[in-house]
């Protein structure tokens, strides 16, 4: 057996960031930045007032004064009125500043407080004196014209796209999501909706994979069940078109395992075992023409953690996210619970502030699905441990 990092090397070391392509401001939340955004304009592009009030000269309001109000500047307005000694401007938030003025008085700080009128008033009376330039944003205050706005690399939320907007951009270049493929492999799946028969289970990997990509960064590009038969295997990989495929059940070494009979020796793909519990068989490579293929075990436990330990940091890696795992912690054991010598024990578990348990009060095993609801960490358990007991520390990968 290898180890869980050399297997998860491997890998990494086969993938590489996707290519960049060009999208909308408006549908790029969630992806990554592929190059550097540069303002094009001074940010704010002009002085603007911060508050409703009126422009002056600082030198003719002070406490008291009586100032003639002798135009009205509305945001929008491309107006710049002059006005002299003794007077003041009607000015609304975000307005350009007039060139007179040196600082808004805001309307609470005049005798007529924040009185909402249609039109101007003839005179306002300072009741407290503005402090130099007081509530003017300065042009360029917050970014200068050719400065960057958002680094490459950066994930896009709304704030950020927000300040490329600003920064007077509505296309950007993006790292394009990976588009994967799904594979479940089984002639025991049936359609989770489908009454299964003896010997059948509904089929439920390719939903917990279709979610976990997407939850990746990447997208889905279609999911397909294939029966234990090679041909029908090898029919639904030849139309593959995509940027990787996942493929689970039959990676082990039964007499129907199919994925491993068709695609071992393929391009780089190989099938190993990797000491960890569950998801001891694996496979992995890229084929001729160098797409990504991981072969995970069938059991939906075993796919989930597989998926979190190799296939997510990779897909990650594709979408070009500067951060491929997730976070890790540690609790204090609530429980106690047993582990395999030989291996990494990777257990769904429920965790609060300071505890960790097991998500599934039945142990273990791969096939324990329902457990995967509660669960929202993964304890990993050093394979030197036989036995974790209550209050020991345990180290988790939290998932939410």
């Amino acid at each position: 057996m290898i180890t869980i990092d050399e297997h998860r090397a491997r890998i990494l070391a086969s993938v590489s960031r996707s290519t960049a392509t060009e999208r909308s401001v408006h549908r790029s939340a969630g992806f990554v930045l592929a190059d550097d955004v540069v303002s094009r304009w001074p940010v704010p592009l002009f002085d603007n007032s911060a508050m409703d009030g009126y422009a002056v000269r600082r030198a003719d309001a002070v406490e008291g004064a009586i100032l003639r109000v002798v135009a009205d500047v509305p945001a929008g307005c491309a107006d710049d009125p002059s006005f002299g000694p003794g007077e003041a401007v009607r000015i609304m938030t975000g307005a350009p500043v007039p060139a007179d003025a040196d600082a808004i008085v805001p309307l609470e700080h005049t005798d007529l407080g924040t009185e909402v009128r249609a039109t101007p008033p003839e005179s306002i009376t300072v009741t407290v004196a503005p402090k130099p330039h007081a509530h003017i944003r300065r042009a360029g205050e917050d970014a200068a014209a050719g400065s960057v706005a958002v680094r490459a690399g950066t994930v896009l939320g709304p704030w950020q796209l927000s300040a490329i907007a600003s920064a007077g951009h509505d296309r950007i270049p993006v790292v394009a999501r990976p588009r994967v493929a799904v594979i479940s492999t089984g002639s025991e799946l049936v359609e989770p909706s489908d009454t299964p028969q003896r010997g059948q289970i509904p089929e439920s990997n390719s939903v917990l994979l279709a979610a976990a990509i997407v939850d990746a960064g990447a997208e889905v590009g279609w999911t397909a069940t294939v029966r234990d038969d090679e041909e029908a295997l090898v029919a639904t990989l030849a139309d593959a078109d995509v940027d990787a495929i996942v493929l689970t059940g039959g990676a082990s070494v039964g007499s129907f395992d199919v994925v491993k009979a068709v695609l071992n020796g393929t391009g780089s793909i190989e099938f190993t075992t990797v000491a960890m519990q569950p998801g001891k068989p694996q496979g992995f490579g890229l084929t001729e023409a160098g797409v990504p293929v991981f072969c995970l075990p069938g059991n939906p436990v075993s796919v989930a953690v597989s998926f979190e330990m190799f296939v997510r940091p990779a897909l990650r890696t594709m979408a070009g996210h500067p951060t491929i795992d997730r976070p890790r912690s540690v609790r204090r054991a609530a429980t106690g619970w047993r582990s395999r010598a030989d291996r990494v024990q990777v257990l769904p578990v429920t965790v609060d502030e300071h505890t960790v348990r097991p998500a599934a009060p039945g142990g273990s095993g791969s096939h324990l699905v329902t457990s995967l609801a509660e669960a929202t960490a993964l304890a990993v358990v050093p394979a030197e441990v036989i036995e974790v007991f209550e209050g020991d520390p345990v180290t988790v990968m939290e998932l939410r």
